[in-house]
């Protein structure tokens, strides 16, 4: 089993920073691309960030430029810097998992349980 742990949500004024971190667990899988994605209040979950195994990184238009994703193989953790946080990145943010057993050849998403993340004065 997968489990994934995310944390570093909170309230922040507009302009500040935030980290957020996804701790993954789990033997006998490999983990693909990592990623960021996030939902606002009547909106459809969206792509934040992404990262592969071989470190390239994709950001969404929205976040270019503001935000920094990274991934510690050491400590199996992928995290998101967000610096000059904007009103409208207030979200439901959720880190995500692309991963395949050792013994096996099919890939599948695995989701962590989401952390609030409020830029609000």
């Amino acid at each position: 089993q997968v489990q994934l742990v995310e944390s570093g949500g909170g309230l922040v004024q507009p302009g500040g920073s935030l980290r957020l971190s996804c701790a993954v667990s789990g033997s006998g899988f490999v983990f693909n691309a990592m990623g960021w994605y996030r939902q606002a209040p009547g909106k459809q979950r969206e792509p934040v960030a992404l990262i592969t195994p071989g470190r390239s990184t994709n950001y969404a238009d929205s976040v270019k430029g503001r935000s920094t994703i990274s991934r510690d193989y050491a400590k199996n953790t992928v995290n998101l810097q967000m610096n000059s946080l904007k009103p409208e990145d207030t979200a439901v943010y959720y880190c995500n998992v692309r991963v395949r057993r050792l013994a096996g050849f099919n890939e599948y998403d695995v989701w962590g349980q989401g952390t609030q993340v409020t830029v609000s004065s």
